[in-house]
């Protein structure tokens, strides 16, 4: 994967909340630390919630914070903006909108809508309710924006193995996959359809899981298209070896793969988002087709 370096990197899509003071109260829920106190946090809140926020209201209270994006803009206009995991990661958010901003309109026939990404530390208030880091990324449909901690993809890295470089614009990817699903409609008819058939809930959070996944991958085969405002590419390439790191993130994070990293049993019932191996079946999908339509994972189910 290599990014141009004379792409300009738009930090209006981002919101930094990072030096706001994190986001209020947390319900009594304190950052884990250690493997197994975050791996715990994470079977308990990360497989609920990445799909829409629906569990952080069962946290704490909603509310909005303050960014000041004054550093953040000032870092990214540097000759070295792109050995920056911030500025890094601004441009990723950039390559999937900007792919987004063309594929939504000519797939399905709906104007895509941009969405900022919230950068915060330690914790944070969304509109879906209050969170800390343990929750990993997630999107919240209540006010429409991604939420990560950038610490995530060292944990990531070093207690689910999955260090690869492309394992970033993947999770950010797949998060702006939930936004699509929003924008479409489909998150909330999967909701409707969970309080009708609440002895699917599981089974529908899996298949809205894994539609994300397929958009991702949708995006990583187009991305190499995406230009910033000027009409710079913003990435120049990437490889074969840059999906593998794609689907080894989805391997690393399937309901199997963390419940095993849990030290507990493997129970399907409680599966949210997928298996390793039907993560990694619908992000290749969606890169080996390019195509969203492809993306299908619901069926008849809704």
């Amino acid at each position: 994967m290599e990014l141009n370096e004379d792409a300009r990197i738009d930090t209006s899509q981002v919101e930094d909340r990072r030096g706001s003071g994190g986001g209020g109260g947390l319900g009594g829920i304190p950052l884990p630390s250690g493997k197994g106190g975050w791996i715990g946090l994470v079977v308990a809140l990360l497989v609920a919630v990445a799909g829409g926020g629906a569990g952080l209201t069962q946290i704490g209270g909603g509310g909005e914070g303050q960014g000041d994006n004054t550093a953040l803009e000032q870092k990214c206009t540097t000759e070295n903006a792109l050995d920056q995991l911030d500025c890094r990661n601004t441009l990723y958010v950039n390559a999937v909108q900007a792919y987004w901003q063309k594929a939504l309109p000519e797939n399905f026939g709906k104007p895509y809508q941009q969405a900022d990404t919230v950068l915060f530390s330690q914790a944070v208030n969304t509109g879906c309710g209050s969170a800390d880091s343990g929750v990993g990324p997630f999107y919240c449909p209540a006010d429409h924006q991604v939420y990560i901690d950038l610490t995530f993809y060292e944990q990531l890295a070093t207690q689910l193995g999955a260090p690869g470089e492309f394992a970033q614009p993947y999770v950010l990817a797949h998060e702006y996959g939930h936004h699509v699903q929003s924008l479409l409609g489909t998150e909330a008819q999967m909701r409707r359809q969970q309080q009708r058939d609440p002895d699917n809930a599981n089974q529908l959070s899996v298949m809205l899981e894994l539609q994300a996944d397929c958009y991702a991958g949708a995006a990583a085969k187009n991305m190499t298209g995406s230009t910033d405002a000027g009409g710079q590419k913003i990435f120049k390439s990437i490889t074969q070896q840059d999906i593998k790191e794609g689907l080894d993130t989805a391997a690393a994070i399937g309901d199997d793969a963390i419940q095993k990293k849990s030290g507990g049993r493997i129970d399907e019932s409680q599966f949210t988002h997928g298996t390793s191996a039907q993560r990694q079946e619908w992000f290749g999908r969606g890169y080996d087709t390019g195509d969203p339509k492809s993306c299908d994972t619901f069926g008849n189910a809704l």
